[in-house]
């Protein structure tokens, strides 16, 4: 009796306070989300009806949330590796458009059985989706150049280098701008009959319980949270911190890679991605929302997909822009991202524990 006492006790709903922190932006981004519908839209019921209902009126609607949540896990998961190692490396945009060149290549060029064909062209964009992530790395040591800047023209750099490999060698002469047809055998397949759900999810599964257990249950894991919490500390513990940086990079950018191969065989008939991806800003979000936690992130991710599917079928049916979804994102990130915000709770409550640890100390010494 008196250990659940203790264990009672022990609980305080302020260890968990920067989940709570985030739960409350959220809800506060969709109230006053809410309250600009009411103020811009003829029919603001039938608005926030369709965008917080529509993804579940149908079947085909709620596994179109799941698939466009994927690629979210995937660069969600990956940018998780290389920000925990503490560089603040954003070239998953890179990894992930190359990753769904070199997965195009691979499906166009190289005829292989079913199975074996998706495995390699994943592989492939694995292994280039990893080393394009460590080059700013590798840059910043030899010329100092911030990793933020190399980061940003990596993904312009790739981008453009991807563009005009598919343009000089996989494009078709006829028709409207595209790469030749993927075969059947390099697609993921689809999972459920009349939706768009396809393979790549359980590929999706099994890479997010792989980072789970690489970053919570592995001294890899551990050497890469020390080494991004405390540089000076890590190296002092006799942490090989440049090697745990460039393999926490690899792996990240491979995990983008494989997103970006796998959206682009999964979704797509052909390569036809004109423009950068963006998705690096994406995955920028999920990771604040999930406060970098891996379990975290396919919630989040999925949470987002959700938000942007709802406000596609809310345009369809009034008078609103799916584009509210983005302000929507703007406000989450502000308050996120703001230091101060419910900061004064959190004050509050650390100065009343002060002062109850300091009573109980001067009783114990009277």
């Amino acid at each position: 009796m008196e250990n659940k006492k203790t264990n009672a006790k022990k609980f305080d709903v302020m260890n968990y306070f920067s989940v709570i922190r985030i739960a409350a932006a959220l809800l506060l981004s969709i109230v006053l989300v809410f309250v600009i519908i009411f103020f811009v839209s003829e029919t603001p019921g039938l608005a926030i009806q369709k965008l917080m209902l529509g993804p579940l009126e149908t079947k085909r609607s709620f596994f179109n949330v799941v698939v466009r949540g994927i690629p979210l896990v995937f660069t969600g998961l990956g940018l998780t590796l290389c920000l925990k190692s503490g560089i603040f490396n954003i070239s998953s945009d890179a990894s992930f458009y190359m990753g769904a060149v070199v997965a195009t290549a691979i499906a166009i060029s190289f005829p292989l059985p079913n199975i074996v064909h998706q495995a390699v062209l994943i592989i492939a964009a694995a292994i280039v989706g990893g080393l394009i992530s460590m080059l700013p790395v590798i840059v910043n040591k030899y010329t100092k150049v911030n990793p933020v800047v190399l980061a940003i023209m990596a993904n312009s750099i790739f981008y453009y280098l991807g563009l005009s490999i598919v343009s000089s060698f996989f494009l078709e002469p006829s028709g409207s701008w595209g790469s030749y047809k993927f075969p059947d055998h390099a697609r993921m397949g689809t999972m459920i009959q009349g939706t768009t759900l396809h393979y790549g999810f359980l590929v999706m599964i099994a890479v997010t319980i792989f980072v789970i257990i690489l970053m919570n249950k592995t001294s890899f894991g551990y050497k890469v949270r020390v080494t991004g919490s405390n540089l000076d500390f890590a190296k002092a513990s006799g942490i090989k911190t440049n090697f745990v940086i460039l393999l926490a990079q690899f792996i990240g950018g491979a995990i983008a890679g494989m997103g970006g191969a796998i959206e682009i065989v999964g979704v797509y008939k052909r390569f036809r991605w004109q423009s950068q991806t963006n998705y690096v800003w994406d995955g920028l979000l999920i990771y604040m929302l999930s406060n970098g936690n891996p379990t975290y992130i396919p919630l989040t991710a999925f949470f987002i997909a959700y938000l942007r599917v709802g406000a596609e079928i809310m345009s369809r049916a009034t008078d609103l822009d799916p584009e509210i979804v983005t302000f929507l994102q703007g406000i989450i990130i502000f308050l996120v991202a703001s230091q101060k915000f419910l900061y004064f709770i959190k004050r509050r409550h650390d100065q009343k524990m002060s002062l109850k640890q300091a009573e109980e100390e001067g009783g114990a010494a009277v």
